[in-house]
């Protein structure tokens, strides 16, 4: 069964690295490279922003926090659903609209254009935070690779992680931001299958067997049955704050799902991409759900080391092998897909922000892209290793990444979106406090009862708008 699902695996890999080569054959502007120069469909790019946006943590992450937690982990799933939904609904077109407007290819450059006065400040603040954050968060998925293929083959994790970041570089390296989305849709698919038909098959297998998902909650741990997780007053206020509280990350400020809609490339294309991704995103989450439920009654009576490995023998116990094989890689395309945007991110962090915009190096289109191919060789091997060399890496760093970046830049791009008397004072404020906040609540003990998520993007909120009240610009550059 194993030889089955690991040639699939195999050639799941080959296929991503031959598309990848088939799309980096084409002559290529910096332009092209880093945004896809506003040619790919509004279809694509939603795919791509969803499987970018969920990585492994929803098909392992979340099933294993529902297996644990019982019917309370719904929480969760609102308030990322919300998230996502708003997002797209309220300020995808306007991002495509702004990127237009400015000339703008990432989101610091977008911020800075935007804020012209104050422009090389909020580019060097913008990139940094992004640097800084985004670096572990890419490197968290490379370990997280290496774990899935440690759990289902037993390969080494160290080799698991260096067989990742491989497949993540050659896909960014070559065709940059196309072939990043083209291939991500494909591994889009792959995910959205393995939430939609596993559940299916669980459930069918639950109640053919004369099990019961109500009757399972019922007699596992105390709270499970719950919605509110068993508890009242000031405790349930707090666990459905906290769980809701990925909501925030979600408002505009993680560049490489901002990326996306800033590819857009006309608002009859903008209205497809909404469509596909609400409906993307409905689907994934309610199978996520149903998988991690499914899993209490299946699995009621036994104990895992690690709640975040119920997927995987789901799927090796009640699939055939091609069919596990199959949704197995769904599990990789969800790390890879993620791992590959935001080591491109971190590529137009240096050779956009830094070198084109704030050093103003004059290099040709050519360079630039030679450039940046040659940033995402470095960048990700400085990413395998920091992912072999830190151990609490998956667990602590994608939620302070979370909070750090997505929770920082949402109060900056709502506030220069919507508030006309939003300063460039006011965006420095709001960057800095949104870096300090994180660093400092993440370490102190105050993270285990109100979450950094929605903390930062607090602080940083009331820091934008008191100090452009306090200083406001005089004079806006357009």
């Amino acid at each position: 069964m194993n030889g089955i699902i690991l040639a699939e695996l195999v050639l799941y890999c080959l296929v991503m690295a031959a598309l990848g080569y088939w799309y980096g054959k084409k002559e290529m502007s910096h332009s092209d490279f880093l945004l896809g120069g506003k040619k790919l469909p509004g279809w694509a790019l939603a795919f791509s922003e969803r499987a970018t946006g969920e990585s492994a943590w929803l098909l392992l992450g979340y099933t294993g926090f529902v297996f644990a937690s019982g019917l309370s982990a719904i929480w969760v799933a609102v308030g990322i659903v919300i998230g996502i939904i708003g997002a797209w609904l309220f300020l995808a077109d306007r991002f495509r609209q702004e990127a237009e407007r400015y000339g703008a290819l990432t989101l610091p450059g977008y911020l800075a254009k935007r804020f012209g006065a104050h422009g090389q400040t909020i580019l060097w603040l913008a990139t940094v935070l992004i640097f800084s954050f985004m670096m572990f968060y890419f490197s968290a998925q490379i370990a997280g690779a290496g774990k899935t293929l440690f759990t289902v083959f037993h390969i080494d994790p160290a080799l698991g992680m260096v067989i990742s970041v491989a497949i993540v570089i050659i896909l960014s390296y070559t065709g940059g931001f196309v072939s990043v989305v083209w291939t991500d849709m494909i591994q889009s698919v792959l995910m959205l299958a393995t939430l939609v038909i596993l559940p299916i098959v669980a459930v069918v297998e639950i109640y053919s067997g004369g099990l019961s998902i109500s009757e399972a909650l019922h007699h596992a741990k105390p709270g499970l049955d719950s919605w509110t997780g068993g508890v009242t007053g000031f405790a349930l206020g707090l666990l459905l704050f906290n769980n809701f509280a990925w909501f925030f990350g979600y408002l505009g400020g993680q560049p490489q799902l901002s990326v996306r809609f800033m590819a857009l490339k006309d608002a009859r294309e903008a209205k497809t991409a909404k469509t596909v991704a609400i409906v993307w995103t409905l689907l994934a989450y309610g199978g996520a759900f149903l998988i991690g439920l499914a899993a209490i009654a299946l699995y009621q009576g036994q104990s895992f080391t690690d709640v975040e490995t119920v997927l995987p023998k789901m799927v090796l116990d009640l699939l055939p092998p091609w069919l596990a094989g199959l949704l197995l890689s769904g599990i990789l395309a969800a790390i890879v897909t993620t791992a590959d945007s935001q080591l491109l991110v971190i590529t137009s962090s240096i050779s956009e922000d830094i070198v084109r915009r704030s050093l103003r190096l004059r290099l040709s289109e050519r360079q630039l892209v030679a450039l940046s191919r040659a940033v995402v060789v470095i960048a990700g091997l400085l990413g395998l290793v920091l992912a072999m060399t830190s151990e609490s890496l998956v667990y602590f760093i994608v939620s302070w990444a979370w909070a750090g970046i997505g929770c920082t830049l949402s109060p900056a791009i709502l506030l220069s979106f919507f508030w006309k008397r939003y300063s460039g004072i006011g965006a420095i404020a709001t960057i800095v406090a949104g870096f300090v906040s994180t660093v400092i609540w993440i370490s102190s003990p105050l993270e285990a009862i109100i979450s950094s998520r929605f903390t930062t993007f607090a602080i940083a909120l009331v820091a934008g708008v008191l100090f452009s009240l306090l200083f406001p610009d005089r004079q806006r550059t357009m």
